[in-house]
């Protein structure tokens, strides 16, 4: 008989500990991360806290954040409820697949399902938006048996091998041809090239209700409504686009139901997670039945410890953050306005909610840098807009204090400064 294992010593309550956030200036992080990065990007920036809307570099400079990890920290930074939700969850399970039930997911679901509009009430849980986009695709496919999607100019599904097809930026999908197929590209807005583009081929309509990184822009309710009298005509789906603007970003917890126009699938993450990895692919039990058993899966999708932050995020949206997002972002958007009406240099605002964009005649990075220097972090979405994406807490001081960095921006930015 053998002897039975050595026991498991129980683990020692002390957290490892984490790099001291004084420990290292910005410099020197910027310096440390670069030996060991990709090499896609040229970080500026080292962020070691957040606070609410305020990030902290390492050199302790505190930074007004209208970014929000693009549109992800929808409850801001150390969110105390999110923070402690997700400590529980990691000291009780943080891993369960998908065919295994589990108690934090299921009431995760039962409360994302509150909140999204019929006919939508099954959902395929991932990591990312990109995955949340390839998964339905792949059930459009399974539904229809068809392989052609028809999808929008700036229209941005993501950049994997799966979603290229759709993402309209050649610079994007061009390195990486030939794909697996090729998407049909409409004008944004144009229901006749929609309608001229449709045939029984199509598998399904993917658009994106409020365009993010094509430049801040809201559908027409008019081309929503086509969009789904061409998906019934051809027998195809129609997709929604959330990953930006879902989850309360817009006013509303999905930006179609303004147009009171229903979805046979719609995709969601960033914000749902309020920064912790989730996507979310939600459609109806029809098509949720197309796919076969087995037919699709994933590892890490709606882990435990994903479930419990997206289902802090969904609480607050449900107790009120929703109308705070409405009443905020009116006030920003007439503050942005007021702004526009007395500089020339600025073409429009757009936007809702908060997912607001300000197009200028001119490239914004050197507008970008100047924000930065007044202590104001923004994004741009192309070439000459400014992206606004901020957490969903804002506050109405906040937006005025956006606002007045803009515009000191635009003096420090100024032909003649």
């Amino acid at each position: 008989m053998s002897e039975p294992p050595e026991p498991v010593p129980a683990p020692d309550a002390a957290p490892t500990a984490l790099p001291d956030p004084a420990g290292a200036s910005v410099a020197d992080l910027l310096a440390r991360d670069a030996a060991h990065h990709s090499g896609l990007w040229a970080p500026r920036h080292a962020f070691v806290r957040g606070e609410g809307v305020t990030l902290i570099d390492a050199d302790g400079r505190r930074y007004l954040d209208l970014m929000a990890g693009i549109a992800v920290a929808s409850l801001g930074h150390a969110h105390p409820r999110l923070a402690a939700a997700v400590a529980q969850q990691a000291q009780r399970l943080i891993t369960a697949p998908q065919n295994q039930a589990n108690d934090v997911r299921t009431a995760m679901l039962e409360r994302l399902f509150e909140l999204a509009p019929a006919p939508l009430e099954r959902a395929f849980l991932s990591n990312s938006g990109s995955e949340a986009n390839e998964a339905a695709l792949k059930w459009a496919r399974a539904a229809t048996g068809r392989s052609t999607f028809v999808a929008t100019r700036r229209g941005f599904s993501g950049r994997t091998l799966g979603v290229l097809p759709l993402t309209w930026n050649a610079a994007y999908r061009e390195p990486f041809e030939p794909l697996g197929y090729a998407g049909r590209f409409v004008r944004y807005g144009d229901v006749g090239e929609l309608d001229a583009a449709m045939d029984d081929d199509v598998a399904a309509i993917v658009v994106e209700p409020v365009q993010g990184e094509g430049g801040i822009h809201p559908a027409d309710p008019a081309f929503l409504q086509a969009a789904r009298r061409a998906a019934d005509a051809h027998g195809a789906l129609l997709i929604f686009d959330e990953v930006q603007a879902g989850a309360g970003r817009t006013g509303t917890f999905l930006a179609h139901e303004a147009a009171g126009v229903p979805a046979d699938v719609a995709t969601m993450a960033k914000g749902l997670g309020g920064g912790v990895p989730i996507g979310a692919t939600l459609m109806s039990a029809d098509v949720a039945a197309a796919m076969p058993a087995g037919g699709h899966g994933t590892t890490f999708g709606g882990n435990p410890l994903a479930a419990a932050a997206a289902l802090v995020v969904l609480e607050e949206l449900a107790g009120g953050l929703m109308d705070h997002v409405r009443e905020v972002g009116a006030h920003l958007r007439a503050r942005l306005d007021a702004l526009a009406a007395d500089e020339p240099r600025i073409r429009e605002v757009r936007g809702v909610g908060l997912m607001l964009g300000i197009e200028f005649k001119e490239k914004v990075a050197p507008l970008l840098a100047a924000l930065e220097g007044r202590g104001v972090l923004a994004i741009n979405a192309g070439a000459t807009v400014v992206r606004m994406v901020p957490p969903l807490i804002l506050t109405r001081d906040d937006a005025d204090r956006a606002v007045d960095a803009l515009a000191g921006a635009l003096a420090d930015t100024a032909p003649d400064a």
